[in-house]
């Protein structure tokens, strides 16, 4: 028995291997087919080809149940049985070909369609490449490395298809086209080119899953898909992914996966109901429009991208003379998206122990205990450092700006647009009202906004409220001579002071640095306007005084790097690159130095 599994099992090693590259050729396949206008020869031929790969899953599937039904049914979930089975259902078109008296006629328009082949192929090679990457990681890869290697990965691969023909209506430069990929999978908004007038819907959708990735990470989908689609993941990705979506015990990883996963899709769904209903008459779209737009504008609010396919996009004249609360909408989906994961979780857990007390009251027994900290210290700092932050931004905004780019509205539309303007430097990158009109007292608190950025773990970039937080609690406690640092009855751990001021001091070096590269290359714009942009990219904002169509293509590289880096973290990056020597700090003696 024993010498027939092994052949078995050799065979399936076999048609594993050859599955991963046959999902990578027919994903790149499909994307030729649809992105491509091809001659009827060229066509023909990649039928052919993806006909083929289809024979090979179907076959793969065939050995999978009958040689090895028990691994199979042990170690595929149900998720991964309906894909396996929309292949097999692929092929009657293949053995009966176009029946006259169909049973089902709107079955068969679909189950004979290419659209329903091209589906099922792109959902089975999804799958299998995703499992494959997911096993990638071992003890010895860096989380950080893996990361950053899988946003590279996607930033490339984007920055290609974005240059198919089909994606564009004139064109675009290979230069603009990764910048616009970075930008999108760095979930920054930055672009050279006007997103309306250069993408056809097809790009649209290109990009809209550039920023979703990016928003979510590579590794919460692989991991997912893996997980949910093919039945497990190692342990190693799976401390990985606890990490990535703040679960505090493995017990709870696929709870809290699904939570993040729903809680996203649920928030997106609802934001584009809400946009759909907000959207005025005056901008005379047809219900298929008005559905892409909603869905669009939701996700970009959400995911803080800051990218829109209205002409003028936040601008609009239609918009901006309506009853304003489009702007409501997106703000608090830019709020949802920038307060962070580790707030969410916390959250669910809140609402989950209040739900146990309330139901145990309701039987009349006696509740469980509650723990002594509901709320999280990081949940406590984040949520008091947004709301002060936002209400005095919103404050000084409305103040500044109300004899200025506010002038001649009402003070309804001038308090919402006060809002939303302070929102929007939190890493939304959408634009009212045009930021090249404002003061430079008003430019100087939206750059340090744009700075601080959301909460750790987020859709936001910056420093993140948390290293304001803990840097401002720290020099609280130096100035009362405090020996730790404390807040809400609880004292914050040397090793997260450590990385906040670390991450400050990166943040500062990397903006000196970026901002002195930049004014070199670019001599002949206005350096207020190039530090602005650099600030933009660097923190993954996505605003701009409008000179980013205007910067040659080394400027545009260089702001690349730094979208990419302030999106997966210079530190974090850093701490990947560097060996890890052996800490000697214990057996040195210590002494002071002088700082006043």
């Amino acid at each position: 028995m024993l010498a027939i599994s092994r052949p078995l099992g050799a065979a399936a090693s076999v048609l594993e291997s050859l599955a991963v590259v046959a999902s990578a050729a027919c994903l790149v396949a499909l994307t030729v087919y649809v992105g491509y206008n091809l001659e009827p020869t060229d066509q023909r031929r990649l039928w052919g080809a993806l006909r083929a790969i289809q024979a090979f899953y179907c076959i793969n599937i065939a050995y999978n149940l009958f040689f090895r039904f028990k691994h199979t049914l042990r170690q595929s979930r149900i998720i991964k049985w309906i894909v396996d089975t929309l292949v097999l259902i692929s092929l009657l078109a293949w053995i009966y070909p176009n029946p006259h008296h169909p049973w089902i006629p709107w079955l068969k328009a679909i189950l004979y369609s290419k659209k329903f082949l091209f589906f099922t192929l792109g959902a089975y090679s999804t799958v299998t490449l995703c499992y494959a990457l997911s096993r990638i990681p071992n003890r010895r890869t860096n989380p950080s490395l893996i990361m950053g290697g899988s946003f590279l990965l996607f930033i490339i691969l984007g920055s290609m298809v974005l240059m198919l023909p089909r994606c564009t209506l004139h064109g675009i430069s290979y230069f603009d086209s990764l910048f616009v990929a970075s930008s999108a999978v760095c979930i920054t908004g930055l672009s050279p080119v006007d997103i309306p007038t250069t993408f056809t819907p097809f790009g649209i959708l290109v990009l809209s899953v550039l920023v979703q990735l990016g928003s979510l990470g590579v590794i919460t989908f692989t991991s997912f898909f893996a997980m949910f689609f093919t039945g497990g993941t190692s342990i190693y990705n799976q401390l990985l992914l606890r990490d990535i979506i703040y679960s505090k015990s493995m017990n709870s990883l696929v709870p809290t996966l699904l939570y993040v996963l729903g809680f996203t899709a649920s928030v997106e769904i609802i934001g584009a109901v809400a946009v759909y209903l907000t959207i005025p008459a005056e901008l005379e779209m047809d219900t298929t429009q008005r559905l892409i737009f909603a869905g669009f504008h939701s996700m970009s609010s959400f995911c803080n991208a800051g990218f829109s396919i209205l002409p003028d996009g936040m601008a609009n004249n239609a918009l901006m003379n309506s009853n304003q609360w489009i702007y409501i909408v997106t703000s608090c989906l830019i709020f949802a998206g920038a307060i962070g994961f580790p707030i969410l979780v916390n959250f669910k857990e809140i609402l989950r122990q209040w739900i146990i007390k309330g139901w145990a009251r309701l039987r009349r027994k006696r509740p469980p205990l509650m723990p002594l900290h509901i709320f999280d210290l990081n949940t406590k700092i984040v949520l008091w450092t947004t709301c002060i932050i936002l209400a005095v931004s919103s404050v000084a905004f409305f103040i500044l700006e109300s004899g200025n780019t506010l002038k001649g509205m009402g003070f309804w539309q001038k308090a919402v647009q006060s809002v939303f303007n302070s929102l929007i430097p939190r890493s939304a990158g959408f634009a009212s009202v045009n930021p090249a009109h404002f003061l430079d007292v008003t430019l100087l608190l939206v750059m340090v906004q744009m700075v601080i950025g959301g909460s750790s773990q987020s859709m936001a970039g910056g420093i993140k409220v948390n290293t304001l937080g803990a840097v401002l609690l720290n020099l609280k406690s130096v100035l009362a001579g405090h020996e730790g640092t404390t807040a809400f009855n609880r004292t914050i751990s040397f090793h997260s002071m450590r990385r906040a001021h670390a991450v400050v001091c990166l943040a500062a070096i990397s903006l000196v640095a970026y901002a002195t590269l930049e004014l070199c290359l670019e001599p002949r714009l206005e350096a207020k306007a190039v530090m602005f942009e650099v600030v933009s990219a660097l923190f993954t904002v996505g605003s701009s005084l409008g000179i980013t169509a205007e910067l040659c293509d080394t400027s545009k590289v260089v702001l690349c790097t730094a979208m990419f880096f302030g999106r997966v973290g210079l530190i974090s990056l850093l701490c990947g690159f560097m060996a890890k020597p052996r800490d000697l700090s214990a057996h040195f003696p210590t002494d002071n130095i002088i700082i006043n």
